[in-house]
């Protein structure tokens, strides 16, 4: 334990997610000796994630304004949207290059054990995109893009329910396998069995 604002710093550090308590240690020796210049521009980036960001009003990506700018993309192809966890997802999504349509961030998964149900998550919202056309464009498919984990396999199987009745509404799911370069013998049966299930002609 250290005194004062040096502990008061490794605690609140230590409070970020993936940051232990050596790492926050490490950070808050770092940050005491560097310039305060640095320091500055840190505390002047914070302030700008609480005060400048906000959340698009179409997908509820973070965003600068009040459309996000896949969403004011007018080349991005408005049939289909993909439904991720998080904002994070999305750019991990675009950097595959190979997604030419809109998104639409949920907020999180279901988790009845944590409290998380459909009311938290922003399911009411993506419904009501479905049933609305976009700049007189029908929705085609809903590609659900959620976690393969158990919360995330919860939240795909409510989805595929709560859409069902949507007329020529296409659902579908990320496939899920083996990674490239990964070897058959260090795969998990539940990897592989899926892998298998989900095989394509060639």
């Amino acid at each position: 334990m250290y005194e004062g604002p040096v502990q008061d710093l490794i605690d609140e550090l230590g409070r970020l997610p993936g940051v232990g308590p050596k790492s926050a240690q490490r950070i808050a020796f770092h940050l005491l000796g560097v310039e305060p210049a640095d320091i500055g521009r840190l505390q002047a980036a914070l302030q700008r994630i609480r005060d400048g960001v906000q959340f698009c009003t179409i997908c509820g990506t973070v965003s600068e304004k009040e459309l996000c700018r896949i969403c004011a993309d007018s080349r991005r192809d408005r049939a289909v949207i993909c439904v991720v966890e998080e904002p994070k997802d999305v750019q991990a999504v675009e950097r595959t290059r190979e997604f030419h349509g809109r998104y639409h961030v949920l907020g999180g998964a279901l988790d009845p054990l944590s409290g998380v149900g459909p009311e938290q998550l922003r399911i009411r919202e993506l419904l009501a995109r479905l049933g609305n056309q976009s700049d007189g464009v029908d929705v085609s498919e809903v590609i659900i893009a959620t976690d393969p984990n158990t919360e995330g396999e919860a939240t795909a199987t409510y989805l595929v329910r709560m859409m069902r009745d949507f007329p020529g509404l296409v659902v579908t799911r990320l496939a899920s396998g083996l990674p490239m370069g990964g070897d058959l013998e260090f795969a998990d049966e539940v990897t592989l069995g899926r892998a298998l299930s989900g095989r394509r002609a060639m």
